[in-house]
């Protein structure tokens, strides 16, 4: 199997791949320079290649920064939208990463960083997947505990829409909210609203 085969297998197996990844199997980064001047791979973004053609079914954004962002979960807006939760728009994908992270920069997708403690991180991920690649995103009940404790970021109005919406499609229940909630110590703030839903 020649380099390009090997690269090629690679790209197949996870459908964007970065030039560390191709170093990672011991091939120098510069064949996939070479592949990309044949139009055999596309470059989506500075080390990020996928092949040409590929459809990522909308999600070309959110793919991006996974693949970019060591232990990014997508949050608040971004969490909503992947839910369709809400009808808000950012030109952003709003990410979660640990205290202490290193802020990675996208040539293409802008990104809004989020830091949370250990246990506020740890709790709520969901892993789907999509064309075959990983894509971290808080759940339904936690991504609207986190509106309510980001509510001076993202508006009140987008906290109790979110809760609102989760309630009334069933995605999310009030206890599994709630619960969520108090690992998010929003508990007392989002209490009054829950009550006005039962």
């Amino acid at each position: 199997m020649t380099k390009y085969d090997k690269i090629n297998k690679l790209l197949k197996t996870n459908k964007m791949i970065r030039s560390k990844d191709v170093e990672a199997i011991g091939i120098p980064r510069e064949y996939l320079l070479r592949m990309e001047r044949k139009g055999l791979v596309s470059r989506v973004s500075r080390g990020l290649y996928c092949l040409p053609g590929e459809d990522f079914q909308g999600y070309d954004s959110y793919i991006e920064v996974m693949k970019t962002i060591q232990g990014g979960v997508l949050c608040l807006i971004s969490a909503l939208n992947f839910h369709n939760l809400t009808t808000q728009v950012s030109p952003e994908i709003w990410i979660a990463v640990k205290n202490g992270s290193w802020r990675t920069k996208s040539e293409t997708v802008k990104i809004r960083y989020f830091t949370f403690s250990e246990k506020n991180y740890n709790f709520g991920i969901e892993v789907h997947m999509i064309n075959d690649v990983e894509i971290k995103v808080y759940s339904i009940a936690k991504t609207v505990a986190d509106c309510f404790k980001f509510r001076n970021k993202i508006g009140l109005d987008v906290a109790i829409e979110s809760l609102k919406e989760a309630i009334r499609t069933k995605k999310a229940s009030i206890g599994e909210i709630y619960e969520a909630a108090k690992i998010c110590r929003t508990s007392k703030v989002i209490q009054p609203y829950l009550e006005s839903i039962v």
